[in-house]
This record gives C-alpha cells, structure tokens and sequence, in this order.
C-alpha cells in the first residue's frame, strides 16, 4: 500500500506535515502557531498494487491548541 496527501488546507502548511508513503504516518516537520492557523486538514489517499490496483482516502484533521492560555 502506498499513502500520498492529494491535498492539504491551508496550502500554506504544506512544509509543515510529512507523510510517510509506505507506513501513513503523520509527522510534524516544523512547529505549529495557534495565532496563525488553528485547523488544518490533510487528505490521504491509500492505494494498492493490484491488478487493478484499489484505493481509499480519508480526511486527517489536526486542530492546534493554544498552550498558552
């Protein structure tokens, strides 16, 4: 199975998430400010290697918190 981010909202956060293409997993690639944007939503796709290869997708929705309040 193979995972891409077909796409990301804002755009503006697209160097912020790395997806890792063989596992799905979601890692950070920077820091996150509340004050600037406070919800972001990733679409992920999955597809296989069959012959016809099947997919799925789903929505990954990151809220950031204001730790300092």
């Amino acid at each position: 199975v193979v995972f891409t981010a077909s796409s990301l909202f804002p755009a503006s956060g697209r160097d912020r998430f790395v997806l890792d293409s063989s596992t799905g997993e979601v890692k950070l690639s920077g820091p996150l400010d509340f004050e600037d944007v406070r919800l972001y939503e990733i679409q992920v796709e999955a597809k296989d290697r069959g012959a016809p290869p099947l997919s799925g997708h789903c929505k990954v929705v990151v809220e950031v918190l204001d730790v300092n309040d």
